[in-house]
């Protein structure tokens, strides 16, 4: 996926073509992006003066692109207190996974019965891309090219409603998928993944398609489980980490 593709998809789910200020969107998508990608963390401060450097603006914009990201849950904004990434709790992701695994079911059984074979072939083809990118280890790449995947397959099956739910959980998530994926031996776990739920597609099996989407969500919540508790203040680390549980 490039980094055009990796516009596209903040830009549809920030609205950022709704914005009139493209300085506005610009660092919208910057902090967006950073926080996804994992290289602004949970609970770090977002300094609106060094933004302001970094784009050469005032700070308005800035402070207009974070209340953006704060409605979507990316970033928390409290009076007396800077900026920070927004940090959810334990219970806060199970949630999240739990409504995920549901709407993925859904999804993987709806497009069995909606999904051409020309557009399955198109799917196959995108998971053999994925593939040469997870044995690359390239998890940025893998990442957007998943999100990517995802986003065809709910085009696809065209029920306005799904997508719009899936959507309001998006931003949401993007940063917890992006944080699984960096556990070790993520990445081969997840191509897996999805070449057997491509299969089952292909063979029109729907009960299967849910349950593989369905146990995928569930192992990449463990993952970000693990990382989570491993990265916790106080927690020992381990000489070696553990690989993700399957």
């Amino acid at each position: 996926m490039t980094d055009q593709d990796t516009h596209l998809v903040l830009e549809r789910l920030l609205r950022l073509r709704d914005r009139r200020e493209p300085l506005v969107a610009q660092i919208a998508e910057w902090v967006g992006a950073g926080i996804i990608e994992g290289r602004l963390q949970p609970g770090q401060d977002l300094n609106s003066v060094d933004l302001s450097r970094e784009f050469e603006t005032s700070r308005t914009p800035v402070r207009e692109a974070l209340m953006l990201l704060e409605q979507e849950g990316l970033v928390e904004m409290k009076a007396r207190r800077r900026p920070r990434v927004a940090a959810p709790s334990l219970q806060d992701i199970r949630d999240i996974y739990q409504v995920r695994r549901q709407l993925l079911s859904m999804l993987a059984a709806l497009l069995v019965k909606d999904a051409t074979d020309d557009e399955m072939t198109e799917l196959r083809t995108q998971v053999v891309r994925m593939r040469k990118l997870a044995d690359d280890g390239d998890v940025d790449a893998y990442f957007w090219s998943h999100v990517h995947l995802q986003e065809r397959m709910t085009e696809i099956v065209g029920n306005a409603t799904l997508k719009q739910i899936l959507d309001s959980l998006a931003l949401r998530t993007l940063m917890l998928r992006h944080l699984s994926l960096t556990r070790p031996g993520r990445l081969a776990y997840s191509i897996d993944d999805q070449e057997r739920l491509i299969q089952a597609c292909e063979e029109r099996d729907a009960d299967l398609a849910s349950a593989l989407i369905a146990g995928a969500t569930v192992r990449a919540l463990r993952a970000v489980e693990e990382q989570l508790e491993r990265d916790a203040p106080g927690t020992a680390k381990p000489a070696r980490r553990r690989r993700a549980a399957s």
